[in-house]
């Protein structure tokens, strides 16, 4: 049997003299129901990326402050929280993520709360969830996301080189993993390079942060027993030389994610806001940023992840391609997905469906415009 649709509440980046943008963001979360919910001495987890340093399409540490402050009013004890990843960069422990997250602007007085990193300095302070989905039995999520009473998840929405996008269920499901958990997700999706398009010019070798990529005779390699799946070197290549060897690795990938994700919201009160700028082709686990890909959209927020994310695909697909965008230059693989036209291995919409399947929500929405 099929649910219902779900509210999903929208406003766009249009601002006026009497109202900012983070006045119309309060307004928005106001409009989808956000005080039903019970802070009074409730620890709230606030899910966000901080942003790897060096990439600038991250959300402002202002929209953050908008949230923690109305928890803050509404009783509750929130903190802005995000776990370890897997890659070379800031992020791979707790001290380098704090630093990163500092100098991206996410300090306790920027944002006036505290900072936790989900999984601990190693990445290894986990809890083990039950989940019994068709991929995973029991995630491993960071414990300080799990200790939450409250769950909030505030997204920036931008396209990624392996799930299509980066949405509310990435942000929570890859998001809250642990370290492991990352490795388990990853798994399926080992990559293997295509040594007739590979230059040599060693660019995957510097994002590998587990020595699985040797050059030789010119060319690179990857040993798959000390590959954990985390395919930053699928971004990093400039030739599209490094692909999936596993015909199914992104779509195993999205429903694993989308596990996690249920593993991360069951049986406690959550959020969702989702924020449709500096639209990126890729993740801002990058230390770079490509321009956007389309214009700013507009916020969104809904208590249903799945909706939300269905609402921010439709939107940014209904959107005009940006003239000189990396969009702009593969738009002819897809003109009526924006995401596959940009990375055409990927499965978001499997991604949407498994969702729904597990019962996260449902990709019937009514987008309520909250300026009309």
């Amino acid at each position: 049997m099929s649910m219902k649709p779900s509210d999903v509440f929208f406003t766009s980046f249009r601002s006026y003299n009497f109202e900012n943008m983070l006045q119309k963001l309060r307004r928005l979360l106001k409009a989808a129901g956000f005080e039903s919910i019970d802070f009074q001495d409730k620890f709230v987890a606030i899910k966000m990326h901080f942003g790897e340093p060096g990439n600038l399409a991250y959300l402002r540490p202002n929209y953050a402050r908008l949230v923690v402050d109305y928890v803050k009013e509404l009783g509750g004890r929130p903190y802005l929280t995000d776990c370890n990843t897997l890659y070379v960069g800031m992020r791979a422990n707790a001290l380098d993520h704090l630093e990163a997250a500092t100098l991206n602007g996410f300090t306790p007085q920027t944002v006036g709360c505290h900072v936790l990193i989900g999984d601990g300095l190693k990445g290894t302070d986990e809890q083990i969830v039950p989940v019994d989905g068709d991929f995973v039995r029991h995630a491993k999520i960071g414990r300080s996301v799990m200790d939450a009473d409250v769950f909030i998840s505030l997204t920036h929405f931008k396209g990624h080189e392996n799930t299509g996008f980066g949405g509310v269920i990435k942000n929570i499901g890859m998001g809250c993993g642990s370290r492991a958990g990352k490795k388990e997700m990853h798994s399926d999706a080992k990559p293997a390079v295509e040594r007739k398009d590979c230059i040599g010019c060693g660019i995957c070798l510097e994002h590998c942060a587990h020595s699985a990529i040797t050059i030789d005779a010119g060319k690179a390699s990857i040993d798959s027993s000390k590959c954990v799946g985390c395919v930053r070197c699928v971004g990093a290549c400039p030739q599209n030389a490094i692909h999936s060897m596993s015909d199914r690795g992104n779509e195993v990938l999205v429903k694993k994610i989308a596990e996690y994700a249920k593993a991360v919201v069951q049986g406690r009160p959550c959020f969702h806001v989702s924020l449709i700028m500096d639209v990126s082709p890729y993740c801002d686990c990058h230390s770079e940023n490509d321009a956007p890909i389309i214009p700013n959209v507009g916020m969104l927020a809904s208590f249903d992840p799945v909706a939300l994310d269905k609402a921010c695909a439709d939107l940014s697909n209904a959107a005009p391609v940006i003239p000189g965008s990396l969009l702009d230059e593969h738009k002819h693989r897809n003109r009526h997905d924006h995401f596959h036209a940009l990375f055409t291995s990927t499965c978001w919409q499997d991604g949407l469906k498994h969702a729904e399947y597990l019962g996260l929500g449902t990709q019937e929405y009514h987008l309520i415009d909250i300026d009309k």
